[in-house]
């Protein structure tokens, strides 16, 4: 029997094209992606073949990124498959999605005095036989002998020799083909090396023990198949190295994986946010074709990419026209056929049907999925606060509703109160202990966000209960809270001593599909109708780009949200279902008036 599906109608044109095969014809007018706003540095003046780049600051410099389109076409060819013993003609997609604006984009260095590439961190993460080996063999190529760097020191790693040789050899059967690069570069055979002794250079493959490979110092590093690494032991133990490089290129390529809490899991996540968000990370170069697996996901690929033909138009894992944007080499080099077949084999057998959903059209399959999509959440900023007292100057003496989720005493609680109008304010206690182990997941800023005054710091190993009662009597008396929803987690004691202080009505809560689903729904509405305000506030920001969801198989529209391993990922999401347990409260409205507010006093 199938898997059950949802759809909606449709928001793209890509969604009115008839089934089958449609044709894709990619525009793209690389002088206006994204990059950061910078106008430092001369004018580029790089020149080739009479072609001179007449840009300055961050840019697009079209020659830089001619020249490795060419060396592709000019030196290479193709080593198997249906294109073998051709020239290697980038395809469209490869092209202009990847090639040339990873080669093309630089930015001024001040240490270097010259332009260099703007990207050293490159995540691409599309489904199998897509032509990943071939290209990832090219570009290995180029680094070696073609980018201007002496002494280059290029590697390639899996989760073993053998893997990593699926791409090494490729570039060996292309060195062969080539006259040029034959006669320039030297194979080893029996130490998987490729030498260029014109630059002093050389490309290799080394394990995946990282602790061996501590003394390199790469100009490349391709890591193929990330979801095999059990942690990030060896990408580090690159990164860090490459650190004497002018312009390093540390490159890993993946499918989804099936493991929620990994590495794998995270650097694939990690990706799928700055293609959302640019900003995050500018020198993080991200090509990420995945099929959704929820309506919102579908949604945010609408949004992001509009008016994309090769788009999926539903969350239908066996209609055609959604088998493109995972598959972009679908119908060049990669069979429409052999895939029909197995979507087919697939459809029949439940067994085959995750193995299909994760390999072709790159879905993870599991039940837990990310719920906010960044862009939406940037959109409800309204203004962004320059201290936390800001929004509560703006919101003082207005109705609202309270929600509570209290952690354990070693940890991170949250106190969200939500307004008629969509806004948000929260509060966030911590046990000074925690800062450190919060700050080293957050790059620091964790402690900046205690500094200024986003997050309250108490002394010792555990929260002080006190401060968080004191804190919510300030708040009664200075917010007209109609009610606070809590986590029934929190215990009995908390609401005893909340309702001693404050007098306020207590409604008690939890996070089962059954009363998380609605409010879910009714704050992901307020998030696309912009009916929602959060004000910049940094550690919802986090925590929001942290929430995952789950859903059960046979009903995905019911939900709830999933606490992070926290000893595993250092993520903390509790001002989401705090803000989840205020949206509760809202939803059940207003108490009933008293018969005496209606009536008056009987005489």
């Amino acid at each position: 029997m199938a898997a059950r599906t949802t759809s909606r109608p449709a928001r793209s044109k890509a969604a009115t094209r008839p089934a089958g095969r449609r044709r894709r014809t990619l525009r793209i007018d690389h002088h206006k992606r994204w990059r950061p706003n910078s106008r430092r540095g001369p004018v580029c003046g790089y020149t080739l073949d009479g072609k001179t780049c007449s840009r300055r600051g961050a840019h697009y410099c079209e020659p830089r990124a001619d020249k490795v389109v060419a060396f592709f076409a000019e030196l290479l060819v193709h080593p198997a498959g249906a294109l073998a013993n051709t020239r290697f003609e980038l395809a469209p997609w490869q092209e202009h999605e990847i090639i040339r604006p990873l080669f093309g984009e630089v930015i001024w260095s001040q240490q270097w005095n010259r332009y260099v590439r703007r990207y050293t961190r490159v995540t691409v993460v599309m489904a199998r036989k897509n032509g990943k080996s071939a290209l990832l063999s090219g570009i290995a190529l180029y680094m070696l002998c073609a980018d201007g760097e002496e002494s280059a020191e290029v590697y390639g790693a899996a989760a073993n020799t053998r893997q990593a040789g699926k791409v090494f050899e490729p570039a060996t059967k292309m060195v062969k083909k080539s006259p040029v690069l034959r006669e320039r570069l030297d194979h080893i055979k029996n130490q998987r090396r490729l030498v260029d002794e014109k630059t002093g250079s050389h490309y290799e493959v080394i394990p995946s023990d990282a602790d061996n490979e501590l003394g390199h110092s790469p100009h490349c590093f391709i890591l193929d198949e990330v979801l095999s690494q059990p942690d990030d032991k060896l990408w580090k133990a690159m990164r860090t190295g490459a650190g004497a490089r002018v312009q390093p290129l540390m490159l890993a390529i993946t499918t989804e994986t099936t493991d929620t809490v990994s590495f794998g899991a995270e650097f694939i996540d990690e990706a799928d946010r700055v293609m959302e968000d640019p900003a995050r990370a500018p020198h993080h170069f991200v090509f990420v074709r995945k099929m959704p697996r929820t309506v919102d996901e579908l949604e945010r690929l609408w949004r992001l990419f509009p008016a994309r033909p090769e788009l999926p138009v539903s969350l239908d894992p066996w209609d055609e026209r959604n088998w493109a944007w995972p598959n972009p080499a679908l119908g060049n080099f990669l069979s429409v056929s052999a895939l029909r077949e197995e979507a087919e084999e697939a459809r029949k057998d439940r067994s085959a049907e995750a193995g299909f959903r994760q390999f072709r059209l790159n879905q993870r399959v599991s039940q837990v999925t990310r719920w906010i999509a960044m862009d939406l959440w940037n959109a409800t900023t309204r203004e962004v606060a320059p201290t936390p007292d800001w929004v509560r100057e703006r919101l003082g003496g207005q109705r609202c509703w309270g929600g509570l989720d209290l952690s354990s005493k070693l940890d991170l609680t949250a106190y969200t109160l939500l307004f008629p109008g969509g806004e948000a304010l929260w509060r966030f206690w911590a046990p000074e202990s925690i800062t450190p182990v919060l700050s080293d997941y957050t790059n620091g800023q964790f402690e900046e966000w205690v500094r200024d005054g986003w997050v309250t710091e108490t002394e010792g190993d555990t929260i002080d209960y006190d401060r968080i009662y004191d804190d919510i009597v300030q708040d009664h008396k200075d917010f007209k809270i109609v009610s606070i929803t809590y986590d029934k987690w929190s215990g009995e004691p908390v609401r005893q001593a909340i309702v001693k202080r404050t007098r306020l009505k207590m409604i008690e809560s939890d996070t089962t599909y059954l009363r998380m689903t609605a409010p879910m729904g009714e704050l992901m509405r307020k998030l696309k109708a912009k009916e929602f305000a959060h004000f910049g506030n940094p550690v919802a920001r986090w925590m929001a780009d942290n929430v995952e969801k789950k859903s059960p198989r046979d009903d995905p529209d019911r939900m709830r949200p999933v606490k992070p391993d926290r000893e595993k990922t250092g993520k903390r999401i509790d001002g989401i279902p705090s803000l989840l347990n205020a949206v509760d409260g809202a939803m059940r409205g207003m108490p009933k008036p008293s018969v005496y507010e209606n009536q008056g006093m009987a005489l």
